[in-house]
């Protein structure tokens, strides 16, 4: 591939939406929605329940067909998918590495190699039953890794952690976009992290009511007519990285770690 080909193939969309509608028995769930989801690049998709996020999602990832409108994806896109949450039965004798190899063979090196990239390596042979919310979700995108994904969705990455955790986690989640230059599309409600943690914001009410970079959209009337009494009070963190945490959200002290350095912008 010359170096014209290979920016050529930079410039061209992952995935793209074209005006985008889905009716289900009558009912309008989608309008006339487009998006286009470009390498390197972090989108989160926000909106109150019942904007069609969940539709949305299952239409780019050809799980439902769109009523009108087309979805184009790039030629043998891989795509690596986090659900929000998966249901482990109690009496399945299921390790992490066993779940790892569920639809597929992957070597023992890869599993170690990719669990370790997402830190929790040590999880390895522990019963999936036993591993706690984060750790599971972490998991969830180790596995979604292994599929070297091109593009990975994520939905409700961070659901039901604390804040900790979610700030950890969504750092990780940056960190594999620098590292393997992957579109990463996200549904999110954690309003007070995603925007210190995404490149552009879709807000969605069964059609786009404002997209663009982050300060934009927080001070768009429509997002803030959306979303004016849960950001009444809210303080939104924009994160300085200048420390490390562990699986559990807990900062890594070393001779180089200054600590915590939070910016903080009241809205």
């Amino acid at each position: 591939m010359t170096d014209i080909d290979q920016l050529n193939s930079e410039m061209e969309p992952l995935l793209a939406a074209q005006q985008v509608g889905f009716v289900v028995r009558g009912k309008t769930i989608l309008s006339d929605v487009s998006l286009q989801v470009m390498a390197k690049e972090i989108i989160t998709l926000i909106g109150p329940n019942g904007a069609g996020k969940t539709s949305l999602i299952r239409i780019l990832l050809g799980l439902s067909k769109a009523s009108s409108g087309q979805v184009e994806r790039k030629h043998d896109l891989r795509i690596g998918y986090v659900p929000q949450r998966i249901y482990v039965p109690d009496v399945m004798p299921l390790r992490v590495y066993d779940f790892m190899n569920v639809s597929s063979s992957y070597s023992l090196e890869q599993c170690e190699q990719t669990l370790d990239e997402v830190d929790c390596g040590y999880l390895m042979y522990s019963p999936m039953q036993n591993i706690s919310g984060g750790e599971m979700q972490r998991v969830l995108l180790a596995r979604a890794l292994l599929k070297v994904p091109q593009l990975l969705v994520l939905d409700e990455p961070a659901s039901g952690m604390d804040i900790i955790g979610q700030q950890a986690l969504y750092e990780t989640i940056r960190c594999v976009r620098d590292k393997h230059d992957c579109g990463i599309l996200m549904v999110s409600h954690d309003l007070h992290l995603v925007m210190a943690q995404t490149d552009r914001v879709i807000c969605l009410n069964t059609h786009v009511c404002c997209t663009g970079h982050p300060d934009d959209v927080s001070e768009h009337p429509e997002y803030i007519k959306l979303f004016g009494d849960a950001l009444d009070g809210l303080a939104l963190y924009s994160h300085v990285h200048d420390h490390e945490h562990d699986i559990h959200g807990d900062v890594i002290t070393s001779e180089h770690s200054s600590g915590c350095n939070h910016k903080k912008e009241v809205h």
